[in-house]
């Protein structure tokens, strides 16, 4: 199994996921032409993406999804909460509507999708498992539940939400209502909730964490690097960052 981020932040998300011959994009927030850009970066083309899954309708991470599967042809994936918010926009691409409770399977690789707290219909996050290793995604959530930690617990790679610092966020240009929102439970994590997080888990098999979805207003990768390392015991450095512009290249779980 290997994973590439495209982007990560609130002008655009998408996660590409290759495992057992099968390559599945997670949300795609971004215009054709520059998903497409993207991909080439990482030695793909749109042909290449067999399915999308959808984790929310908010638009950084379902806005480029309709255009991409209509004119690449392949399914979409998505809760019916999601699906009902969007549906308009949809046409004739094939969507198919999954439980967030439930997993399935995509062309070989499993697929644990769990329900998270945000403010959406019917959001999702999810951990893919090839049979040999298993990758969780955790973006978009206010605050870690006790389902999420044991469905990330014993994964090989995680890419986790560090949205904001709490002190840059309070002191910071946006309105208090906005503060509101991101600092609530339905909204995203502090760089501290997700630290916490991840010291709650099985970590016994992890060997890659990767920060992501990170405010270009309201945090630094410094800081997220900082909050994770200190948890894990290692350098800074050797956390990873999805950036909104780069996201992070091919990791490989051997």
């Amino acid at each position: 199994m290997r994973f590439a981020s495209l982007g990560s932040g609130s002008r655009g998300n998408a996660l590409v996921v290759e495992a057992a011959g099968t390559r599945v994009m997670v949300d795609c927030g971004f215009p054709y032409a520059e998903t497409v850009a993207r991909l080439q970066r990482l030695g793909l083309a749109a042909t290449d993406i067999d399915a999308i899954v959808v984790t929310h309708e908010h638009d950084d991470h379902v806005g480029g999804v309709a255009r991409f599967a209509a004119r690449s042809n392949i399914p979409v994936h998505m809760t019916a909460g999601t699906f009902a918010a969007v549906a308009p926009k949809f046409g004739k691409v094939r969507v198919h509507c999954f439980d967030p409770h439930r997993p399935f399977e995509l062309r070989g690789v499993q697929i644990e999708p769990f329900p998270v707290p945000h403010d959406a219909r019917e959001p999702a996050q999810m951990v893919f498992d090839d049979g040999r290793n298993r990758l969780g995604i955790l973006t978009d959530v206010g605050t870690a539940t006790p389902h999420i930690r044991t469905m990330l617990s014993g994964c090989s790679a995680l890419m986790l939400e560090c949205n904001h610092d709490a002190r840059l966020l309070r002191e910071g240009p946006y309105p208090p209502s906005l503060k509101s929102r991101i600092g609530s439970r339905l909204g995203h994590m502090r760089n501290e909730d997700s630290a916490d997080l991840l010291a709650s888990l099985d970590r016994s098999k992890l060997r890659h964490v990767v920060a992501a979805h990170l405010s270009d207003t309201n945090n630094t990768p410094e800081l997220a690097r900082a909050a994770l390392a200190s948890v894990l015991g290692s350098q800074s450095e050797d956390i990873l960052v999805a950036t909104q512009d780069a996201g992070v290249d091919w990791i490989v779980l051997d």
